[in-house]
């Protein structure tokens, strides 16, 4: 038996807090240069409002990558103009996943990036929160 494990229809409750969106950065160049060339993707955002499906906003803050405040309130107006963020997560960046790229033999271009300071990650909830948006 499955029990607790048994697959959720998607519009349960259980299932519903499950859609996570990670966003990177507004700046098309930008997210580019994060995600080996390819340009962002915000259909599957809007197409999760239009059916008013609740979601978590994962934002990973990264120093020099996606810690532009300008940047940051563009994917925050974005995200406050869909109607259905619940939260915004503001991530911090670590290297715990280093060893993955590592192992896949693939360059880690963010070897050298520290994590960045408390205050930097209040000041970038700060920016979710001026777009109407609970950051934490």
């Amino acid at each position: 038996m499955l029990g607790s494990n048994a697959p959720q229809p998607m519009d349960s409750p259980a299932v519903r807090h499950q859609l996570h969106h990670g966003f990177k950065t507004w700046d098309p160049e930008r997210h580019k240069a994060s995600r080996d060339g390819t340009t962002p993707r915000r259909s599957p955002s809007r197409r999760h409002a239009a059916r008013k499906r609740p979601v978590w906003i994962r934002f990973v803050l990264v120093p020099g990558l996606t810690d532009d405040s300008e940047d940051m309130a563009g994917s925050a107006a974005f995200a406050a103009s869909l109607g259905n963020v619940e939260r915004v997560e503001v991530l911090p960046f670590h290297q715990m996943g280093r060893f993955k790229w590592e192992r896949l033999g693939r360059e880690y271009t963010l070897r050298n990036v520290e994590p960045p300071a408390p205050e930097a990650v209040e000041r970038a909830c700060a920016v979710w929160r001026a777009a109407g948006l609970d950051a934490l």
